[in-house]
């Protein structure tokens, strides 16, 4: 049957030029916090790393099993990713904090890519996640990340937004269903 697949598979095709709807907010920070507040994630505006300690240690107590793949944020944590092999190791992770490359105003959708994920699971597997961004790298729509996303240089990456939550199961809201219970993302600001 595979074989009967593969033989009668369409041509491939190239990729369409990216669509431009013009879509733009007058402030894509406030636009990308009210979104993401309203699918349950938090927007913490900082100015540096410093800001973002003091938030983690007040916000979420202390605690052990944190990890970061950020070396400005690496005192903060208990548990080194570089000596993880096995992904099953991360899963009393309580807390992650990685860094994104750029967040989407109209879903507040974060992308993350092999950068800053050494385990794929990192995301999914931690009870909290925190995510930082830079302001300037915020856009309007998924057509103006596409454009600039890279995804052959970096390889895999992913969106990310809000904690993961379901109601199929009985249309009773879930969170941390499949994945965080909770999203924090610090935006770096650029003033």
């Amino acid at each position: 049957m595979l074989a009967s697949i593969r033989a009668n598979q369409p041509d491939l095709m190239p990729l369409p030029n990216t669509f431009q709807f013009g879509v733009n907010y007058p402030d894509l920070l406030t636009t990308f916090a009210e979104i993401l507040t309203g699918i349950g994630g938090q927007v913490i505006e900082v100015a540096d790393y410093e800001a973002i300690a003091d938030h983690v240690r007040a916000y979420y107590g202390v605690t052990d099993n944190w990890a970061t793949t950020l070396p400005e944020l690496a005192h903060l944590a208990d548990v080194d990713l570089t000596t993880i092999t096995d992904p099953h190791d991360l899963a009393r992770l309580n807390l992650a904090i990685i860094g994104g490359e750029l967040g989407v105003a109209e879903n507040g959708a974060i992308w993350v890519d092999e950068r800053h994920l050494p385990h794929r699971a990192l995301p999914m597997i931690t009870q909290y996640l925190a995510i930082v961004i830079r302001q300037s790298t915020l856009v309007a729509t998924m057509h103006d990340a596409y454009d600039r996303l890279t995804v052959n240089a970096t390889g895999f990456g992913t969106f990310v937004a809000g904690p993961s939550k379901t109601a199929d199961i009985e249309q009773s809201l879930v969170i941390g269903a499949h994945g965080a219970r909770g999203l924090t993302v610090y935006v770096l600001t650029d003033s």
